[in-house]
């Protein structure tokens, strides 16, 4: 009989491995706006919001949409992203500066269903000097859309609808509502709390019953 338990309790154990493993491998990510700074030859994810961020005159900031899980895989922006390019047609000012601004709309595989990304572009966005990325991107690019947390949702009205959702699969319908950041443990790498939990409550469940066929066995 204790044995029997013993075995029960460790398939349970199983199921609650597998079920946790399956909901893990169907969500994809989030379907969001990433935000990028230009150092040197490459694209590093930024660390402040762009409503936050106030760039230096000559600086290249970026914008990705994008199907995406965190920071750790987001896409980059695509294109070419030389200042000297983007603003060679927009000469220097007293008192204002230049931002050179890559805004990468994404694939039709991460566009919302029923939406056509537009093509990638640039633009150079001449502000004041203590002007921030947000209000950069707002003289280039409207109209903008944020969301009640000001997550930014679309530039240049894309996407007409949605913000930050969750998506089971690149490309599918969204989920659930969320912010890009939630869904990750805190750690970014250890099981799941669900999981967790799961395996909890299997082992009292085992050991319940363990006890049950023990009591059992002293009654016979």
């Amino acid at each position: 009989m204790i044995r029997r338990a013993a075995l029960l309790a460790l398939a349970a154990l199983f199921l609650a491995v597998g079920v946790a493993g399956a909901g893990q491998a169907q969500a994809a990510g989030y379907r969001y706006w990433s935000f990028w700074d230009r150092d040197g030859d490459r694209w590093t994810y930024a660390t402040r919001g762009p409503s936050s961020a106030r760039p230096d005159d000559g600086d290249v900031q970026g914008f990705r949409f994008a199907v995406s899980e965190d920071s750790g895989d987001a896409a980059r922006p695509r294109g070419t992203a030389d200042f000297a390019e983007i603003c060679a047609r927009t000469p220097a000012r007293d008192g204002a500066k230049r931002i050179a601004l890559v805004l990468d709309f994404g694939t039709s595989a991460d566009a919302p269903s029923g939406e056509t990304p537009p093509e990638p572009r640039t633009a150079c966005a001449r502000v004041d000097a203590d002007a921030t990325t947000a209000e950069a991107l707002a003289s280039v690019a409207k109209p903008l859309r944020y969301d009640t947390n000001a997550l930014l949702c679309a530039i240049a009205g894309y996407p007409e609808t949605g913000c930050g959702e969750a998506v089971a699969d690149k490309g599918s319908e969204p989920t659930a509502p969320a912010s890009p950041a939630a869904g990750k443990d805190s750690d970014g790498g250890g099981p799941s709390v669900g999981l967790l939990a799961g395996v909890a409550v299997v082992a009292v469940l085992g050991a319940a019953a363990v006890w049950q066929a023990r009591r059992r066995g002293r009654g016979a």
